[in-house]
């Protein structure tokens, strides 16, 4: 994947009322308002790298109704890759094959029906990308409550356990047998 260098330029889709505090782009890269960037670092919270402005040359519509009222200044910021790993047997991952690598742990996953991260591996980053599952932001009960103080938008916040994404339909994976592991 390509590092996103400056200058930094986007064409923003609007598809609801108005543009959001938290915008995934493309790659590793995220759009954060300059609100949102102020409240994160005055806070002090971590896991966050880059803030670069961003130029908006352009905000269409995805649907019919009037151009945004307000656009936000936006900032350019890559979340890191933490070293906080996938817990492999405790989470209810489906993968194609088992993970073969120690270190990215990601070998064809099929459907994630909840995880859990490796216990001592968490750095105590706010936001990052675990071993993995490096395509998922994964954040701290830190920054859920940063986000529910002030108001951002355009972020959904789902407990680890609760996540489920299985493209295929694949279900859960079977259950363990009592005594087989």
């Amino acid at each position: 994947m390509r590092t996103w260098i400056p200058p930094y330029r986007v064409e923003l889709v609007l598809h609801g009322e108005e543009l959001g505090d938290f915008i995934e782009a493309s790659g590793d890269d995220l759009l954060v308002t300059e609100r949102f960037a102020k409240a994160f670092q005055g806070e002090g919270l971590t896991g966050l790298e880059g803030f670069h402005p961003v130029e908006v040359v352009r905000v269409r519509r995805k649907r019919r109704g009037a151009k945004p009222t307000h656009v936000p200044q936006y900032l350019a910021v890559t979340a890191c890759f933490g070293r906080a790993a996938v817990d492999v047997e405790r989470s209810r991952i489906r993968y194609a094959k088992p993970p073969g690598c120690e270190e990215c742990r990601s070998e064809g996953v099929d459907s994630i029906h909840g995880f859990r991260l490796e216990p001592g591996t968490w750095q105590g980053e706010d936001i990052f990308r675990p071993r993995g599952l490096q395509g998922r932001l994964v954040v701290s009960e830190r920054f859920a409550r940063f986000v529910e103080r002030h108001g951002f938008t355009n972020m959904r916040l789902t407990p680890t356990e609760q996540l489920v994404w299985d493209p295929l339909e694949l279900g859960p994976p079977p259950e363990a047998k009592p005594g087989s592991a």
